[in-house]
Order: C-alpha cells, then structure tokens, then sequence
C-alpha cells in the first residue's frame, strides 16, 4: 500500500492534484486545508489514503500525517464516508474538528454541509473518547496527558474549579506542559489563567 508520493507538483486545484513522482502522475482529491498548504509550493511529499471500490480506484492526499490520520478517524464513523470527512475537513480545520468533538459542538459539526444532526451527534458519541485519548493525531499521544499526569490532573481540576471549561483548559495546560515539562501545579495553574 502507498503512503506518500514526493515530487513536482503538476497541477493543483482546491479539490485535486496531480503529483509527478519520476515521470509517473499520481492523482489525489484533496481536502482545502491541504491546498492552503500546498498553494505556493513547487514540490510535495504528499500522504495517501488509497480507496478501493468494486468499479473505481481513487486517492486522498494530505499535506500532513496529522490531517490523514483525522480523515481516517472521521470515516470509521457509521454514515460518514470519504466525500463528507473531505468537506469537514475543508471547512474545520483539523484542531477545530477535534475541538468541535471534544465539546461536544453538535451544531458546529452540524454546520458543514452534508452533515446532519443524527451524524453529528454519532461523531461526537463514538469520537469523543478517541479523540481525547489522541486517535486521529499523527503522532498517537493523547492530546490531555502530561509526562506528569498527577500534576496537570490537579491544575486541571483546580482550572474547571474556577469554572473554566475543560476543553478550553485541557488545550492551555498541554500547551505548558510542552513548554514547561515539570512545572509545578501552581506554575500550570498561573500560566494558564494569563492565556485562558
């Protein structure tokens, strides 16, 4: 199976491109957030996902692993097939999406065209769980888990205490703990209440 293909970029739209990998032109449909990336590039290492049907072969690109492996994430839900996963994708950006089901945002989700409550609601369900434990990310750590569990657990608590909301915070205390690895809570905690 492929996983990527580098090489010039021949062609680019917002939906498709073409990539010449030694003198052989691989297409792929690609989401907007991979064209924004890609829109002023000459050359691409372009990740796959290869769809196989009964009377056609196509492929997805994406300008990173991270994106391809949401898209992966999004169609393993019932009713969410490759055409829908794309379009969110353009509309959301990847953190957005996860956000969107981290808080359970039925009506965000629900405002991307082809996605209706049902659909929306069933994301969130079977997601929510994946997305917070880091499924759907390139590098598969979970998105609200610290080399100090027990600390960003404590700041976290003390931050929702304060009736911030936890998504919010969760987002806020990784981003200080990738800074500040062994900071104290009350470090966390003060940091988080300048950015929150």
């Amino acid at each position: 199976m492929l996983d990527y293909v580098k090489g010039k970029i021949e062609e680019l739209t917002p939906t498709d491109i073409v990539v010449d990998c030694n003198g052989i032109g691989f297409h792929a449909q690609i989401s907007l957030q991979t064209y924004s990336a890609l829109e002023h590039a000459s050359e691409t290492k372009l990740y796959l996902h290869h769809v196989l049907r009964e009377d056609e072969e196509l492929f997805y690109g994406f300008s990173n692993k991270d994106e391809r492996e949401l898209f992966r994430l999004l169609i393993s839900v019932s009713g969410v097939g490759v055409g829908t996963a794309r379009v969110m994708l353009s509309s959301l950006s990847c953190d957005e999406v996860r956000d969107a089901i981290i808080s359970e945002n039925v009506n965000r989700i629900k405002g991307v065209k082809g996605i209706g409550l049902k659909t929306a609601q069933r994301l969130v369900l079977e997601l929510k769980d994946k997305v917070v434990k880091g499924e759907g990310t390139a590098v598969g750590n979970a998105l609200f888990t610290a080399p100090n569990d027990s600390v960003s657990e404590e700041a976290i608590a003390a931050l929702v205490m304060l009736g911030f909301t936890k998504a919010n915070v969760n987002k806020v205390v990784q981003a200080i703990l990738k800074e500040q690895p062994t900071a104290s809570v009350e470090t966390i905690i003060k940091l988080s209440l300048k950015k929150l």
